[in-house]
C-alpha cells in the first residue's frame, strides 16, 4: 500500500539524485531527467547525439550515483557476441581433468553502457536482446540470470554512416525511451570548459543504491490511472498505427508501420514516474502526451512520403496528439519538461524577446 513516507523517500532521493549528476553533468536537464525516469521504471535508454555532447559522461556518472557495478562495451565492427555474454573456457580441476567453466562477459553488471552501438554487426548486436527483455543471458543452452536492477543504457552517432549498422525495429522496441541529446548552449559550453579544466574525472557522490531504487520503483508502480487515462494512452499507441480503428490522419499519411504493445506499458511505467516527480499521486493526461515523445519516436517506421517530406517521427507525435485532443486544453508540446519548478525557475532567468515573450527552452527529450 502506498504511504505517504514513501512518496517522501521517493522525492527526497530524486533530488539527491538530481543533485549529484549535477556536479559532473553540465545542462542536459530534460535528458537527465529522461534517463532517470526510464531508470526508476526499469527501461532501457538510447542516446542519440553528435560526439562530445555527453553521453558516455553521463552514463558513468550515473555509475557512480546509483552505487551499482558498471560495464563498458565499446562496440567495433569486429566485436563478437561471446566478447559480450561471456562464453565457456576449458580449464583444469583440482583433480587434474579438463572441464568448461564460464566465464562471465561485461554484461554481467547492473549498468551497461552500449558505446556507439551501431558500430556492431547485427550479430553482435543481437547479444543484447535476451537481457535487455528477460534480463538473461543463455549461453550453450544455459540460461543465467541478471542481477537487478539491470539497465543498457546504449549511446549512437546519427551523422555518422560508414561502417555503422543501423539497429533492427526487434532491438529498438525494447528500448523504453530514445532521448536526443543536443549541442550545449553558449553558456553550458563555457561550464563545460571550465569543469573540465580541473579534472576530466567524474566527482559525483552515491545517492540511492540498488535496494532503494528498486523500492522506488515499487512505489511508483502503485500510482493509479484512471481507466479515462489508461484508455487515452492505449489510444495514443494505437492512433500510430495507419490501419487501426483509432488511426489518424498523421499516421495515414506519413507512418508505414506503429508502435508495439511495449510502448503502452512504456508510456504508463513512465508517466507514474513523471507524475511522483511533479508531486502528483495520479497519471494525467499532459503525462502521457509529455512522454509520448520518446516512447514513440524510435518505435514508428516512417513511409517514402514521410522522409521526401523530410517530416521528422517528433512532427508526426505532434500531429497525432493534436488530432486525438481536438480543441482540449492538453498539452503536446515535446518543448515541455519534467520538472514544473524548473520550468518556472528557467522561464524566470531568460531574457525577454522583442515581443516581450521569453525564449523557448530546449525541449523535453527532443529538439531545440
Amino acid at each position: 500500500m502506498l504511504e505517504e513516507a514513501n512518496i517522501k523517500q521517493f522525492s527526497e532521493q530524486c533530488k539527491n539524485i538530481f543533485a549529484q549528476i549535477e556536479r559532473d553533468v553540465i545542462g542536459q536537464k530534460a535528458v537527465v531527467e529522461g534517463t532517470i525516469i526510464a531508470m526508476i521504471a526499469g527501461g532501457n535508454v538510447l542516446l542519440e547525439g553528435v560526439p562530445g555532447v555527453g553521453k558516455t559522461r553521463l552514463v558513468r556518472t550515473l555509475g557512480r550515483v546509483f552505487n551499482l557495478p558498471f560495464s563498458r562495451i565499446q562496440f567495433t565492427p569486429d566485436l563478437m557476441p561471446a566478447d559480450v555474454t561471456g562464453t565457456n573456457i576449458i580449464v583444469k580441476n583440482d583433480d587434474g581433468n579438463t572441464e568448461f567453466q564460464f566465464q562471465p562477459g561485461p554484461i554481467f553488471s547492473n549498468i551497461i553502457l552500449a558505446d556507439e552501438i551501431n558500430r556492431a554487426t547485427p550479430k553482435t548486436q543481437s547479444a543484447l536482446l535476451e537481457a535487455m527483455q528477460e534480463h538473461t543471458v543463455t549461453v550453450m543452452g544455459v540460461s543465467r540470470k541478471m542481477n537487478e536492477p539491470f539497465f543498457v543504457l546504449a549511446t549512437q552517432n546519427p551523422v555518422e554512416q560508414d561502417g555503422t549498422y543501423p539497429l533492427p525495429e526487434a532491438q529498438m522496441d525494447r528500448f523504453m525511451f530514445k532521448l536526443v541529446v543536443p549541442n550545449p548552449t553558449l553558456d553550458e559550453l563555457m561550464g563545460i570548459v571550465n569543469l573540465t579544466q580541473k579534472t576530466m574525472e567524474e566527482v559525483a557522490d552515491a545517492a540511492c543504491n540498488g535496494e532503494q531504487l528498486l523500492a522506488m520503483r515499487k512505489t511508483a508502480n502503485q500510482i493509479p490511472v484512471a481507466e479515462e487515462v489508461m484508455r487515452y494512452a492505449m489510444t495514443l499507441c494505437s492512433a500510430t498505427h495507419p490501419d487501426s480503428d483509432c488511426a489518424t490522419q498523421a499516421a495515414k499519411k506519413y507512418v508505414r508501420l506503429g508502435a508495439s504493445p511495449r510502448a503502452g506499458q512504456a508510456l504508463i511505467s513512465a508517466a507514474k514516474v513523471r507524475a511522483l516527480m511533479l508531486g502528483r499521486f495520479n497519471v494525467s493526461y499532459d503525462d502521457l502526451n509529455t512522454l509520448a515523445y520518446p516512447v514513440l519516436r524510435h518505435r514508428m517506421k516512417l513511409n517514402f512520403e514521410a522522409i521526401a517530406e523530410r517530416v521528422s517521427p517528433d512532427e508526426i507525435i505532434s500531429m497525432i496528439i493534436k488530432e486525438l485532443n481536438g480543441k482540449k486544453a492538453v498539452s503536446a508540446n515535446p518543448e515541455a519538461v519534467v520538472s514544473e519548478s524548473l520550468a518556472e525557475e528557467n522561464a524566470a532567468d531568460e531574457p525577454a524577446n522583442e515581443d516581450g515573450k521569453g525564449k523557448r527552452k530546449r525541449g523535453l527529450f527532443g529538439k531545440k
